[in-house]
């Protein structure tokens, strides 16, 4: 079926609920519960649908955002879902600093030259083909393991130019990169994680009576996050090429990648633009690893060095000075201003199209919350209940929460405060615990990093330089693999152990 006839069906679909909804009072906040009942699942549903029948991602989120708009009856979307979401310090922080401080950066590298020069000075020392190149992705990822849109940016604009080298096509490199994210920061949690799922949890059952125990409890539950260690071990071995769960779309990727060179398949609509990947190196520019070393340095040290100290991590002040590094090494090595502002403006055009997805699921996730998405999957399934299957129907809940929402960290905040009481009253024992408590860890993870409309799945396609839906795609299959794996475990452990 032509995309255009699709996107009339769903046009149709649509002009079909405004007028069921301004005809008739139907759609209704459920008696004593804080959510739309069924409806509150239409507009997130029919993004994700949309999503995956017509490859468009924009478009999807508008409609979704729309239908969102009608189910709750404020039709006026702009202002009551649009402009509240995106006018966020939490959404200026992305789009100053993961789009375009980013998308500056790259710029300046394509007017010195420093990120291609560095990939062919590493592939001299390291990179010796295919597989080494993507294992450096993974290594990069397991380095930058502060998970969400800090992982996937500092890692793929590192390993990107690195991979484009050796020929990893962008659904690989999007992968590894997505794959390093969220996944290993639940696995080597030395970051923010477990204070905010402490916070959560604490008290919530005599188990986790205060914030210390519940941190606590995190990392006895580490080797029982099952999808986290899945997902990280199919990520390594993939980049080795040892993976027996490739097919599909990722698998005819690698072969054609092999056989022409292409990067990304004929038709696909790239997050990277021209712009982001043309060089225009100065004729009079001598190039330079200190182009590249200097900015992702500063990053480093800036980002790294305080929070080893246990001052947090001042992300902004890191990539605003990474960008400026870059700026003063060209000016000092002799570019002239005019085309150091070019180059950094030509970066910020190029991931335009990152910052209008972005700023679409944002707003996508404000009209979910505002309509009790989360709250009608968990109340309708929490009723489903058979002791040595809770950890697994755990898990699948925040498979299908975070898939639908676009983010762990949202069905953390919903789902934990009820799932533990809700273990505890089935069975206290500790173990028991620990399975439930680590399957909702790694299944929300799994939900967001295969989701579509999550900011770090379009950060990694945007890093990478990915088609997104290509992206998402290739590596749902071994995602969802690898989440079975976890689920036949925490049935089995429960079955035999509690």
């Amino acid at each position: 079926m032509q995309r255009s006839v699709k996107w009339i069906l769903a046009l149709i679909g649509l002009g079909l609920l405004i007028l069921l909804r301004t005809t008739t009072d139907f759609i209704s906040r459920v008696p004593g519960e804080d959510d739309f009942g069924f409806w509150s699942i239409v507009p997130a549903a029919l993004t994700l649908i949309l999503c995956f029948w017509t490859k468009e991602v924009v478009s999807a989120l508008f409609l979704g955002i729309a239908a969102g708009g009608i189910v709750s009856g404020k039709f006026n979307i702009i202002n009551e879902y649009l402009l509240p979401a995106v006018g966020t310090e939490s959404f200026a922080q992305i789009l100053l600093v993961y789009l375009w401080c980013l998308g500056g950066l790259i710029g300046l590298w394509t007017r010195t030259g420093g990120a291609q020069y560095f990939a062919r000075w590493l592939g001299a020392w390291i990179v010796r083909g295919r597989r080494t190149a993507k294992l450096f992705g993974c290594l990069m990822g397991t380095l930058f393991h502060q998970g969400g849109t800090i992982s996937t940016i500092l890692a793929g604009s590192t390993v990107r130019p690195v991979c484009d080298e050796a020929k990893v096509s962008h659904e690989e490199l999007s992968y590894v990169i997505d794959s390093t994210a969220s996944p290993i920061a639940t696995v080597i949690p030395f970051n923010v994680w477990p204070s905010y799922v402490a916070g959560l949890v604490a008290g919530s059952i005599p188990l986790l009576a205060d914030a210390e125990i519940a941190k606590a409890f995190f990392y006895k539950a580490i080797p029982f996050n099952f999808y986290g260690i899945f997902a990280v071990l199919f990520t390594y071995t993939f980049a080795l090429e040892v993976n027996p769960f490739v097919f599909g779309k990722m698998k005819r990727a690698i072969e054609r990648v092999k056989a022409t060179g292409e990067l990304d398949r004929p038709e696909a609509h790239t997050m990277s633009s021209r712009e982001l990947t043309e060089l225009k190196v100065p004729d009079s520019y001598k190039t330079g690893n200190i182009d590249f070393a200097v900015p992702i340095g500063t990053l480093l040290a800036v980002a790294i060095i305080p929070y080893i100290l246990g001052k947090g991590v001042p992300i902004n002040e890191a990539f605003v000075l990474a960008v400026l590094s870059a700026m003063l090494v060209a000016l000092m090595k002799g570019m002239r201003l005019n085309e150091v502002i070019e180059g950094f403006l030509d970066g910020v055009k190029g991931v335009t199209l990152g910052a209008i997805i972005l700023a679409l699921a944002v707003t996508l996730g404000k009209v979910s919350g505002s309509l009790g998405t989360a709250n009608f999957l968990i109340r309708t399934t929490a009723e489903i209940i058979v002791p040595f299957l809770l950890p697994a129907i755990f898990m699948l809940v925040c498979m299908v929460t975070a898939f639908a929402v676009g983010s762990s960290w949202g069905t953390y905040a919903v789902v934990f405060p009820i799932a533990m009481p809700l273990a505890w009253a089935v069975n206290p024992d500790p173990l028991f615990m620990t399975l439930c408590f680590a399957a909702v860890l790694g299944g929300a993870v799994y939900g967001d990093q295969c989701s579509p409309i999550s900011d770090t799945t379009i950060l990694s396609s945007l890093a990478t330089g990915s088609d997104h839906m290509d992206h998402v795609m290739t590596q749902m299959p071994i995602a969802t693999i690898a989440a079975g794996f976890g689920m036949v475990f925490y049935t089995v452990i429960a079955l035999i152990w509690t």
